[in-house]
């Protein structure tokens, strides 16, 4: 045997990098997504059910919202496969380099939200009716941003339909509460995805991309006050209505403080700081959904403190 062929690198099969390929496709190796969208999906599960949830219909929106997600970013990868070349951050995308084929991303996609519908089956007819609705949302989303800056507000609206469903699978009907929850949502995923987007604003400028980070300009981070101003507004809303008491409260001003560290960091605008408070939202909502959780879990903060 040769010395180069006793040091040569074992071949990969070939079955075991389509693998890879589609699990980098689906961003398995990327969690902060479905972070992003378990949490006001638990929010919504929690209050319509005043604490936790049945099991099941817990399993169902938290493994809905991982194949919901994962099918978004192939989708999402399908429609923009004309653009992700021309961006540093995605050039390397399975898609954009050619290593998956648009066939075989629009077969992934069919099948998990095809996994994703069996499952909601499961739930009430209202549930599944709205369930078409969300298939909808996602399939449309990635194709907005060739027509209108506001691809993020869609987002928020497609990130946040589970929560209209969770009440309708918990309760069967969806109160005026849940509206707000989803208001606030979308608030928040405008506000955290134009991070995103101010990441990519010159690469999208020059590819002829439109996002929120575009349309807001110099005043970006003006716009980004008001929006998140807006989401905690819509969430305090909640907490009234839903007569959450100062465990929530302390939860919300926690969220709140972490939202003011992520302006300050990204106070300059540099790419990878837009990026680091991006991903730094998954802990603004889960502090929210700390104070939910404990609201229903524990006594009052206040009670402790006697």
């Amino acid at each position: 045997m040769h010395d180069y062929e006793r040091f040569a690198e074992p071949t990969v099969p070939r079955w075991r990098e389509r693998l890879r390929q589609y699990w980098a496709l689906v961003r398995g190796d990327r969690p902060i997504g479905w972070l992003l969208l378990l949490w006001p999906t638990w929010w919504a599960l929690w209050i319509a059910a005043a604490g936790v949830p049945p099991l099941w219909t817990l399993f169902v929106f938290s493994a809905g919202v991982w194949l919901t997600r994962s099918a978004g970013c192939v989708i999402n990868d399908y429609a923009d496969r004309w653009l992700d070349p021309h961006v540093e951050r995605t050039k390397d995308r399975p898609l954009a380099s050619g290593a998956v084929r648009g066939r075989e991303a629009l077969l992934l996609f069919a099948a998990l939200m095809l996994v994703a519908f069996a499952l909601v089956l499961t739930m009430n007819r209202l549930t599944i009716a709205m369930s078409v609705v969300g298939v909808f949302l996602a399939a449309s989303y990635p194709y907005l941003k060739r027509h209108t800056y506001l691809p993020q507000v869609y987002l928020g609206i497609s990130f946040g339909w589970a929560i209209p469903m969770a009440f309708a699978a918990v309760q069967g009907a969806v109160p005026p509460i849940g509206w707000v929850l989803f208001v606030a949502n979308i608030f928040w995923t405008t506000g955290y995805d134009t991070w995103y987007a101010m990441v990519d604003r010159e690469d999208d400028i020059r590819a002829g991309s439109k996002s929120t980070a575009i349309l807001f300009g110099d005043l970006d981070l003006v716009a980004q006050g008001v929006l998140y101003a807006l989401a905690f507004a819509a969430l305090a809303l909640v907490g009234r209505e839903a007569a959450l008491g100062p465990n929530y409260w302390l939860g919300l001003g926690l969220a709140a403080l972490l939202v003011m560290w992520e302006f300050i960091v990204a106070r300059h605008r540099e790419r990878d700081a837009c990026f680091r408070v991006f991903l730094h939202n998954h802990w603004v909502g889960m502090t929210i959904f700390a104070g939910i959780a404990a609201h229903y879990a524990l006594p009052p903060v206040t009670a402790l403190m006697r």
